[in-house]
Parts: structure tokens; C-alpha cells; sequence
């Protein structure tokens, strides 16, 4: 038996969800960073750095120096990526989310609920992209770190393939980044095929290969 349950999201978790919207974001700059420092430009520009000033100072301490800085600069250039996503949608749809949510056709919130604390969440929207008139979007899935492993994610994700199956959707998409590596396997075992991948719209986003990839599931068609 599940130690956990799946319901609507009610106003009192408000910043239970906000808060664990924001760390489960944020907590993925890590696993970006060590991937941006995997690509062979960023090598060849930590390169640059580090001869350019030594060819023309004649100096090792401050080719060293600049690399650091360098470092640097690209920790808090990748944070920022995921900075300003938080920004942007804690102050869009998670500003009211009564309103935006769950007063709206084809909307809804929903929370993971384990011994009166909020341990998770998930929203599905009416798709906007392109030839999905009929799709629904899952979106803000997050699990509490001490919850993970116990199937939760999971569940959310039924929740929402139920939810759109429910309004006769024949599919559900969803966006997620390479930092969130994990989620990708879960989606990929429960059945949603990666479409295509795109950059943010971000200065420093096609240089250390930020991207969302999109992923889709199409539901069943019952037999008559």
C-alpha cells in the first residue's frame, strides 16, 4: 500500500508547491553544468583562456586566474538558465494558480500528498503547440528528493495521461531539459517517444547546449 496520495491542489499548499517547484528546478543546474563542461567548445575556449593571457602577460598565475573566472562565469551563466525559467513561471501561471489552474476548461493541478506534506506535483494545459488541438501538455512535475523512488512521478504522470485520456485526447506531450536525466528514463518507460529538441531563448543557451527535448504519448484508442 502506497504511503502517499494523488489530489487536487487545494490553496493551502500554495508555497509548498512554489517552493518545491523552484528546488526541483534548480537543483538540475548541476547535472547541465557537467555537461556543458563535456562539450568540446567550451575545452577550446577554458583553452583560449588559459593561453591567451599567458602568450601575452608571460604569466601562469593569471592564465590560471582567468580560467577560474571563466569557470565561473559559466556556473552562474547555466544557473541563471534555470533562474530565469523559475522567475518567469513563478510569475506567470504559479502566481494564481486557483485561477490559472483549476478555473479553467481543460486545466488542472494536482498534488502528491505523504503524511500531510506536499511531496509532489504535476498540471496539465490544453496543448499550444503546433497540431496539438487535441493533445493535452504535462508540465511543473516534481518530486520532493526525500519521496523519490517510491513511484510518485509516476503516478503524477498517470494522473495526467488519465486526466487527458478522460477529455478524449488521443495524446499527452511534455518539455523537459537535459538536466532533468532521470525524468527522461521515466517518461521513456511509461511510454512517451522523444518528437524534437529546441534551444532556450538564451544568450548562453546554444553554447552550452541547453535544450528542451519534447516528448509524446499517444493514448490508446479503446476497442469497441
Amino acid at each position: 500500500m502506497s504511503d502517499y496520495i494523488i489530489r487536487l491542489y487545494k490553496d493551502s499548499d500554495y508555497q509548498a508547491v512554489r517552493d518545491l517547484f523552484a528546488q526541483g528546478t534548480l537543483e538540475h543546474t548541476q547535472v547541465a553544468f557537467k555537461h556543458g563542461l563535456s562539450l568540446p567548445r567550451i575545452w577550446l575556449l577554458l583553452l583560449v583562456a588559459f593561453f591567451l593571457p599567458l602568450l601575452i602577460l608571460r604569466s601562469v598565475v593569471f592564465s590560471f586566474v582567468v580560467v577560474f573566472l571563466a569557470f565561473i562565469i559559466l556556473w552562474l551563466g547555466t544557473r541563471d538558465l534555470y533562474d530565469s525559467y523559475v522567475r518567469h513561471a513563478l510569475s506567470d501561471d504559479m502566481l494564481d494558480i486557483q485561477k490559472f489552474y483549476l478555473q479553467r476548461d481543460g486545466y488542472c493541478f494536482w498534488v502528491a500528498e505523504s503524511a500531510g506534506e506536499v511531496v509532489g506535483m504535476v498540471v496539465a494545459i490544453p496543448s499550444s503547440h503546433p497540431g496539438g488541438d487535441n493533445h493535452t501538455e504535462l508540465r511543473r512535475m516534481s518530486v520532493a528528493q526525500s519521496h523519490r523512488g517510491r513511484g510518485i512521478a509516476k503516478a503524477l504522470c498517470r494522473t495526467v495521461i488519465d486526466f487527458a485520456r478522460g477529455r478524449g485526447c488521443s495524446a499527452v506531450i511534455l518539455e523537459t531539459t537535459l538536466g532533468h536525466r532521470a525524468a527522461h528514463g521515466l517518461y521513456q518507460s511509461m511510454g512517451f517517444k522523444w518528437q524534437h529538441s529546441t534551444f532556450l531563448k538564451h544568450p548562453l543557451a546554444k553554447l552550452v547546449d541547453f535544450k528542451f527535448l519534447f516528448y509524446k504519448y499517444n493514448i490508446p484508442t479503446m476497442s469497441k
